[in-house]
């Protein structure tokens, strides 16, 4: 029965060592190192925390993947800074033609085996393609019908909530009627639809729109340094 892995292939340019790690569908992650060219050490398998502790509250209703997905890209993190820089096998998700072994006993977690088949079968399957470590993950989870993060998604941020004084006063300017002080100030401003105008006396000066956004921020400093303790 084939066996669906996601996993990656790290080396160390300085040392000629070399890491293999992968994930298989049931959630054990298979972790091989070593030197280059010769035979590879294997950890133990680490099995998925959802398996060994189903009934832990924090893990409840968490997929039985979540754990180890997060423990491949820690690994890929942690060799990364190791020195660990040199992509032998990109980040990639593979359909082997091998069975993997079975699940041991919950209450016999020790007695998981190595499985060097299956990571000699990854090496040997793996494409020659470059991609993110997130690409490889996402293949993984829809190869076997998990969710999948969207793709090209515009993030658009929510618009504020307007105060109610400015949403009547957008609703005058939106009739297309002028904004304006009172006229007995010797000093004073008008807004319309078209423009935003300072009025000293008789004489009007239009402002543009730059000028009016460094108004609007300067008057927004203003009253924040001059707002009350207590406000």
């Amino acid at each position: 029965m084939p066996t669906i892995v996601v996993g990656f292939r790290l080396g160390h340019a300085v040392t000629s060592r070399q890491v293999t790690v992968l994930v298989t569908e049931t959630g054990v992650l298979h972790r091989a190192h070593g030197v280059c060219g010769q035979p590879p050490k294997l950890d133990p398998p680490k099995l998925p925390p959802r398996y060994l502790h189903p009934d832990l509250a924090w893990m409840k209703g968490e997929h039985m993947l979540t754990s180890p997905i997060s423990a491949l890209r820690d690994h890929h993190t942690t060799a990364m800074k190791k020195g660990y820089t040199q992509v032998l096998i990109a980040p990639a998700c593979v359909r082997l033609d091998l069975e993997e072994h079975p699940l041991p006993p919950k209450e016999n977690p020790h007695d998981a085996r190595p499985h060097p088949e299956l990571t000699e079968a990854f090496i040997g399957t793996a494409p020659d393609t470059a991609q993110p470590l997130n690409a490889a993950v996402d293949e993984f989870r829809a190869a076997l019908g998990l969710p999948v993060r969207q793709k090209n998604v515009i993030w658009r941020a929510r618009r504020a909530p307007v105060p109610p004084r400015i949403e009547a006063m957008l609703r005058t300017l939106a009739r297309g009627s002028a904004i304006e002080s009172p006229e007995r100030l010797a000093v004073g401003w008008r807004v319309t639809p078209q423009a935003v105008t300072l009025r000293i006396g008789r004489t009007a000066e239009p402002l543009d729109r730059p000028a009016v956004l460094e108004l609007q921020a300067a008057l927004t400093a203003w009253l924040r340094l001059t707002q009350p303790p207590s406000s």
